[in-house]
C-alpha cells in the first residue's frame, strides 16, 4: 500500500535535530555574491528551522553545546554525525511536468509537433486519478533522490491527487495547472470510463473561474509546503483577454504565473501574425502581462530588445537546458546574466529530456554555453549553483524563506558524501559539486526539517516503482501511442 512518507516509525521525532561536525557547509555570501564553505561546522534545527550554525572550536560552538546538551537531558534532540560530509542548502527545480513523468521516452527523436499531437496529448488525455498520483509519486522519487526540495509543477489534469502526492512525500511544490482557452488540434475532452473528465480547453471565465478556486484550495496546504501559482500554458493557448486576467489577479493574489515564453521559432512566427505584429515578449508587454511574478520558462528565442524587457521588469527565467537541446536551441544565458535578469534551472518533463536531474542540467548548464560563446568563464560553477539555489528561490519568490542555508530560514538541507571516486579530490569542493556530483552523492534529504530521504531510503519508493511500471504500459495501450 503506497502511502505516507512519514520516517517517524523508525526513530523518535524530536523539536532538535544537530547535523554534527560536517566537513563544510555551504554558505552565501552577500557581499561577494558568491557560496563558501565553512570547515568543520555544526548546524542546529528546531522544528522547520536553522536555528543556529556554528564552526567547531569557537564560542559559538560552545553555546551550541550548552543549547543541545540541555536538550539532550529533556530527550528532545536527534544527534547525526555528518563527519566528512557537506551540508547544502536543498535544491530548487523551477520547471516540471509531474504529470508526464510516466511518459519516459515517448518524445526521442521526433519533432515537437509529432512529439505534442501524437505523444503527449494522447498520453495526458488517458490518464486517470491514480495514474497522476503515481506519476506525481516517481516524479517526487526522482527530485528527492538528486537533492531537490523544492519545485515549480507546469500542471496537471488532477490537482487533487497530485497534491495528495506532494503533501506525503515531503517536499515543496508550487503547483499550478495548465490552462488554455484557445488553440487548435487540442484533444477532445477525456472520457475515461470510471474517471473525473476533464477538459483541455475552456472558456475564458472558466480558466480565471478555476485558478481561484484552485488557489483558494491548494495554496498554503501541506503546512505551507504547497504554493498555488497561476498559469498560462502557451501564447498558442491563451487569448490576450485571458493573458491580461491572470496578470490581474495573480497581482491582487500576491501569487506567480507559470508560463512558456518564446519557446520555439515557430512560437514567435506565429505571435507576430495573430497578435499584432508583435513577438512573443513584446506582446507580453504591450498587454502589462511582464513582471517580477512572472515565471517565463525557455525564454530562447529573444532579441536584445527583449532582453532589456526582462530587466526592466524583473520577470523571471526557467532555463531547461537538456529540452532546450533536443527541442528548443540555445537560450542566451550568459547575456541575462550579464544584464542582471535573474535565471534559474529546470528539468522540464520526462519526455522531453529523459533525465529528471537538476544535477545533471547543471552540468550541462555550465557546459553548453561556454561551447556556443567560445568563453570558458561564462555560467561558472558559482553563477550556477546559485541558479539551483537562491536564484532558484528568486525565481518562485520565496528567497526569504528558502535557498541558503541561513538562520531563521526553513531546513531544506541535503547531507552529501564527498568521499567518491567522481568526486575526489577536493581542489575546488563547491565547483565539483556542479561538475562532478551526481544523485548518488547525495546521502539524505531533509525538507522542513524532515527528512525525505535519509541514508539513501525513500519510504514506499518501491511499491511507488513497481505500480508505475504496470500503470505507464496501460496508458500507453489505452492512448493508441505506436512508437
Amino acid at each position: 500500500m503506497i502511502g505516507s512518507n512519514s520516517l517517524s516509525g523508525e526513530e523518535k521525532t524530536t523539536d532538535y535535530i544537530l547535523l554534527k561536525d560536517a566537513e563544510g557547509i555551504c554558505l552565501f555570501n552577500y557581499e561577494t555574491n558568491k557560496f563558501i564553505l565553512q570547515p568543520n561546522a555544526s548546524l542546529l534545527i528546531h522544528k522547520n528551522k536553522i536555528l543556529q550554525i556554528a564552526s567547531n572550536n569557537n564560542q559559538e560552538q560552545k553555546q551550541l553545546e550548552q543549547l543541545y546538551n540541555n536538550e539532550i537531558h529533556n530527550n528532545n534532540i536527534t544527534i547525526i554525525n555528518c563527519k566528512g560530509k557537506y551540508l547544502l542548502p536543498g535544491f530548487i527545480n523551477t520547471h516540471v511536468h509531474s504529470a508526464q513523468q510516466l511518459a519516459r521516452g515517448l518524445g526521442d527523436d521526433i519533432h515537437l509537433i509529432n512529439w505534442l499531437h501524437k505523444r503527449i496529448w494522447p498520453y495526458e488525455s488517458n490518464m486517470n486519478e491514480r495514474d497522476m498520483y503515481i506519476s506525481t509519486k516517481l516524479c517526487l522519487c526522482e527530485q528527492i533522490r538528486n537533492g531537490v526540495t523544492c519545485y515549480a509543477d507546469a500542471g496537471g489534469h488532477f490537482l487533487n491527487e497530485m497534491s495528495k502526492a506532494i503533501e506525503e512525500m515531503g517536499i515543496r511544490v508550487v503547483l499550478s495547472q495548465s490552462i488554455m482557452d484557445s488553440g487548435v488540434g487540442l484533444p477532445e475532452s477525456s472520457n475515461l470510463e470510471g474517471t473525473s473528465n476533464f477538459s483541455w480547453k475552456l472558456t475564458t471565465q472558466e480558466c480565471i473561474e478555476l485558478q481561484l478556486e484552485n488557489f483558494k484550495k491548494f495554496n498554503g496546504m501541506a503546512d505551507d509546503r504547497i504554493k498555488y501559482w497561476f498559469n498560462l500554458r502557451t501564447i498558442f493557448n491563451c487569448s490576450d483577454e485571458l493573458i491580461k486576467q491572470t496578470k490581474f489577479y495573480a497581482d491582487k493574489l500576491n501569487t506567480g504565473i507559470h508560463m512558456h515564453v518564446a519557446e520555439i521559432k515557430e512560437e514567435v512566427d506565429y505571435c507576430k501574425e495573430n497578435r499584432g505584429g508583435l513577438t512573443t515578449v513584446k506582446h507580453l508587454n504591450q498587454l502589462g502581462a511582464l513582471g517580477k511574478n512572472l515565471l517565463a520558462v525557455h525564454s530562447v528565442w529573444l532579441d536584445e530588445e527583449e532582453l532589456n524587457l526582462y530587466k526592466q521588469h524583473d520577470v523571471k527565467v526557467s532555463h531547461c537546458p537538456a529540452a532546450a537541446m533536443r527541442y528548443l536551441g540555445f537560450a542566451k544565458i550568459p547575456e541575462m546574466s550579464a544584464k542582471g535578469i535573474t535565471v534559474s534551472i529546470g528539468t522540464d518533463g520526462a519526455p522531453s529530456n529523459n533525465r529528471m536531474s537538476i544535477i545533471d542540467e547543471a552540468w550541462l548548464a555550465n557546459l553548453i554555453h561556454k561551447g556556443r560563446t567560445l568563453n570558458p568563464t561564462v555560467c561558472d560553477s558559482n553563477s550556477i549553483l546559485k541558479m539551483i539555489t537562491i536564484d532558484g528561490a528568486k525565481c518562485l519568490l520565496s528567497e526569504k524563506e528558502i535557498g541558503t542555508i541561513e538562520v531563521g530560514k526553513k531546513a531544506d538541507i541535503l547531507i552529501i558524501n564527498p568521499n567518491t571516486s567522481n568526486m575526489l579530490p577536493l581542489h575546488c569542493p563547491l565547483s565539483n559539486v556542479i561538475t562532478s556530483m551526481n544523485a548518488s552523492n547525495i546521502e539524505s534529504v531533509m525538507c522542513n526539517g524532515k527528512f525525505v530521504m535519509k541514508d539513501f531510503k525513500i519510504p514506499g519508493e518501491e511499491e511507488i516503482l513497481l505500480e508505475a511500471r504496470e500503470r505507464a504500459k496501460e496508458i500507453v495501450k489505452r492512448a493508441n501511442i505506436e512508437l
